[in-house]
Parts: C-alpha cells; sequence; structure tokens
C-alpha cells in the first residue's frame, strides 16, 4: 500500500519551555487582529449613528478578543501548559500597551482603570491557553 508522508511545517524553538518567537507571532497577531477591529470599530462610529458612548465597551471587548487570539495561538504551537503561555502572553500583551501609552500618550495615568485592564488580560490570556491547548 501506498504511504503518504505529510511533512509538518517546522516552527523555530527555542530551548526550554518558553519560545520568544512563538510569543512574538501571537501578539503580532494579535495586535494586527486589534487594529483591523478598531478600524471597523472608527468606520461604524463615524458612518453610521452609533453612539461613542460604546467605546470604552467595544475597547474592552477588542482586548479580549485579541488577549485570547494571542493567547489561542501560542498554545497551539507551543503545545503544553497553555494557561501559563497564556497568561504570559495576557501579561506581555497589556504591558507592550501600557509601555507606548507611557510613551505617547500625555496625561498617562495608572489608575484602578489599568489595573482592571491588567487583571482581564491576564484571565483572558489563560483561559485563551486553555483553549489552545484543548482545540489542538
Amino acid at each position: 500500500m501506498l504511504e503518504l508522508k505529510v511533512k509538518k511545517k517546522s516552527v523555530p524553538r527555542s530551548p526550554g519551555p518558553f519560545n520568544i518567537w512563538i510569543y512574538g507571532k501571537g501578539l503580532v497577531r494579535g495586535y494586527v487582529l486589534s487594529l483591523f477591529l478598531f478600524l471597523i470599530t472608527a468606520l461604524l462610529i463615524t458612518y453610521t449613528a452609533l453612539n461613542e458612548g460604546l467605546i470604552p465597551i467595544v475597547n474592552s471587548i477588542i482586548l479580549i478578543l485579541s488577549v485570547a487570539y494571542a493567547a489561542i495561538y501560542s498554545a497551539v504551537n507551543i503545545g503544553e501548559r497553555g494557561w501559563l503561555h497564556g497568561a504570559i502572553v495576557g501579561l506581555l500583551y497589556i504591558l507592550i500597551l501600557l509601555i507606548f501609552s507611557k510613551i505617547f500618550v500625555s496625561g498617562f495615568e495608572f489608575d484602578k482603570y489599568v489595573t482592571y485592564k491588567i487583571v482581564i488580560s491576564l484571565f483572558t490570556g489563560v483561559i485563551g491557553g486553555m483553549i489552545g491547548i484543548n482545540i489542538k
């Protein structure tokens, strides 16, 4: 009988349990998703009768979707301890946003809402990592 061998796509892996390349790819994918969703939201708010009061809610939804997507991607490609890798991706995602906010936004303050966003990113990353391991 004829056997077909399927060659899997090779992902460069660093030694040890943490793979910076996969984290980076997951984060880039999460940020691209965020930009795409923010663009759609901006177009909808500009050209429809949607209220601008929806912006904070939509911002939180986009944060959750982007972190979950990045965590799922990372967990699927790493293949073990999805909750841990998802948490790391969630924290990296929000910390990078906070660094850019501190640099580019005048009057940026670390308040309770920023703390909520950090907690939301952490838990979303954990759940996304668990989903990523289970869909593999």
